[in-house]
């Protein structure tokens, strides 16, 4: 019954968001890089720091957790209404990255440790953030991985935050999981979750002993670590928008439907961390596998990317 209600004053506040967005003009123009052709509403990603407040609130939260998670979400709604400079916005991601160190106690691991997991979880939030093109990826994808942790997390404390954050994925996907979105996440939508994400994956690596776990973000990852490589390569901008994902191949160039895109995304992702999650089970994910398993994604990305850039060009002639 809990849960419930909080589905329902989730929803309830979401539509107020609206009223407030509609009022102050927060919306979304599309542009010549944009994946979308209609304004929209933009900003109701800030369903998601609203539930974390709600679990602090409900004693589900750490504190440290909660602030690192408002603080990006503070200053990247006022980037998503008047954008920023790099510095506020990187000086916010860094003092959140070390609340949660702080949180989950990794200063008391080795001092060679902390500035790789650091690089890792600011290339996270940002590749998050950057993935974010088209409707229903980000929702879809960040609920994917919340129930993964969710499955792990049975009968643990965390769990009531990770069912929370997943009925703010819910809420905001009724929204977004649209052919028209009625609303865009927003940096305040992404980079939260992507934080709020983050925390959970270092703490489930480092609860368990399992780097493997690593896996539950890998199709992200590939596709944000080679789109980035491959635009530095070419001189560009990586902090420009663009539409060079391979997602956003396939949903603009391509024609695919945007949903249909999203649900591929999740559900391929989805589909490994079910493999991830037996072969810890079964004692059998080694750091042999993990390494040849991503080579293996890697590869097969490639291909497919070249394989539907080839096609987009032979289209275009």
């Amino acid at each position: 019954m809990q849960y419930l209600i909080l589905f329902i004053l989730l929803i309830a506040i979401e539509l107020i968001y609206f009223k407030i967005a509609d009022k102050y003009n927060i919306i979304d123009k599309p542009n010549s890089r944009s994946s979308h052709t209609t304004i929209t509403l933009r900003g109701g990603g800030i369903i998601f720091p609203v539930a974390t407040l709600i679990a602090f609130s409900l004693g589900y939260v750490s504190w440290e957790l909660t602030l690192a998670v408002t603080m990006v979400a503070l200053v990247s709604f006022i980037d998503d209404m008047k954008p920023l400079s790099q510095l506020p916005r990187f000086a916010t991601h860094v003092v959140a990255v070390l609340l949660v160190f702080y949180d989950l106690n990794l200063f008391s691991e080795a001092i060679w440790l902390l500035p790789i997991v650091f690089v890792l979880m600011i290339g996270w939030v940002n590749a998050f953030n950057f993935m974010d093109g088209i409707n229903g990826i980000t929702v879809l994808y960040a609920l994917t991985a919340i129930i993964s942790f969710a499955y792990l997390a049975i009968n643990e404390e965390s769990l009531p935050l990770l069912i929370t954050m997943g009925l703010s994925c819910v809420v905001f996907g009724i929204f977004n999981v649209r052919k028209k979105a009625k609303t865009f996440a927003g940096d305040v939508g992404s980079i939260s979750m992507a934080l709020f994400l983050g925390y959970f994956m270092i703490k489930t690596i480092t609860d368990s002993g399992q780097l493997g776990y690593i896996l539950f973000f890998s199709v992200y990852g590939i596709d944000a670590v080679i789109t980035i490589v491959n635009r530095l390569l070419k001189k560009e901008n990586i902090f420009e928008p663009h539409r060079s994902h391979l997602y956003q191949y396939l949903a603009n160039e391509m024609g695919y439907s945007h949903v249909a895109v999203a649900f591929f995304y999740a559900v391929l992702q989805l589909g490994i961390n079910v493999i991830v999650i037996y072969m810890v089970a079964n004692g059998s994910l080694s750091l042999l596998f993990i390494g040849g398993f991503l080579l293996l994604m890697t590869l097969i990305y490639l291909g497919s990317r070249a394989i539907i850039i080839s096609k987009v060009r032979i289209n275009r002639a």
